[in-house]
């Protein structure tokens, strides 16, 4: 109700004096932001209509996934929703109606720290460099294991494209593509098989001269529940320096799941 009264200036279901006009809130939509205010963007009006919406399961689960997509409005999915101007239709709202009439059994009362469980925000950071296919496999497959306990989980799906600290990076390959965007499709090839409704999974392609910390800072603003990153093989110089994954399991704000792939030494 807050979005909605900041982005419009109005309250979604006016000022209800009594019960009865309380109890329109459950079969009534509000009328949709862009027609009070031209200048709402889609992507928000999306995530407020969404916030509204007269069914609860078909509501954000937590204030964490509502703050994730005004983070990241470029991942908000658009459904119908988005270019809204008018409210639901007649029928719709008679059925809403007669089903609001029907006797409920007592809801299942859940804490607050239940329903955040219940809905976790994942990070799964993926290694997309050649050679390492198989560590990808891996983290896949982890990630795959921890939604399916999880059926409420927010995936975020994140590479991070390292760039050079005292020179300018090229702005295409040897093929004339975007590397951006090509490391945004391989991520979406990657997450293909993952049973995850596409309005809870986003792709990423973080840009940073420190990996770990481009992930580091991701999860701590986005309020990350847990990371699952690929582990490399070690080498000297990783026992030196220190790798990414060790650093974002000493620094990242959340529980952090490290892969190694079967022929990992």
């Amino acid at each position: 109700m807050i979005l909605y009264f900041l982005a419009t200036g109005e309250r979604p279901f006016g000022e209800p004096q009594s019960a009865r006009e309380w109890r329109r809130r459950l079969w009534r939509d509000p009328l949709p932001p862009r027609a009070l205010n031209t200048n709402v963007p889609p992507w928000l009006q999306e995530i407020i209509l969404r916030c509204l919406e007269v069914d609860p399961n078909a509501r954000p689960p937590t204030a964490a996934e509502v703050a994730f997509a005004l983070r990241n409005p470029d991942c908000v999915l658009l459904t119908s929703r988005a270019s809204r101007i008018q409210r639901d239709g007649l029928p719709k709202v008679a059925a809403r109606w007669l089903n609001a009439r029907k006797p409920l059994l007592p809801r299942e009362r859940r804490s607050v720290a239940v329903q955040l469980a219940r809905a976790p925000i994942v990070i799964a950071a993926v290694d997309l460099a050649t050679g390492h296919e198989r560590l990808s496999e891996a983290v896949a497959q982890s990630v795959g294991r921890l939604i399916a306990t999880v059926p409420g989980a927010r995936l975020a799906c994140i590479n991070v494209m390292k760039t050079s600290l005292l020179t300018i990076d090229p702005v295409a390959d040897e093929q004339g593509r975007n590397p951006h965007l090509q490391r945004l499709v391989e991520l979406r090839h990657w997450a293909r098989a993952f049973a995850v409704p596409a309005e809870r999974m986003t792709f990423h392609v973080l840009e940073a001269t420190n990996p770990a910390d481009a992930l580091i800072g991701f999860a701590r603003q986005n309020r990350a529940d847990h990371i699952v990153i690929g582990a490399r093989a070690s080498s000297t110089l990783r026992r030196y320096l220190g790798s990414v994954s060790s650093q974002v399991v000493a620094e990242a704000p959340c529980t952090v799941t490290v892969v190694r792939s079967a022929n990992a030494a």
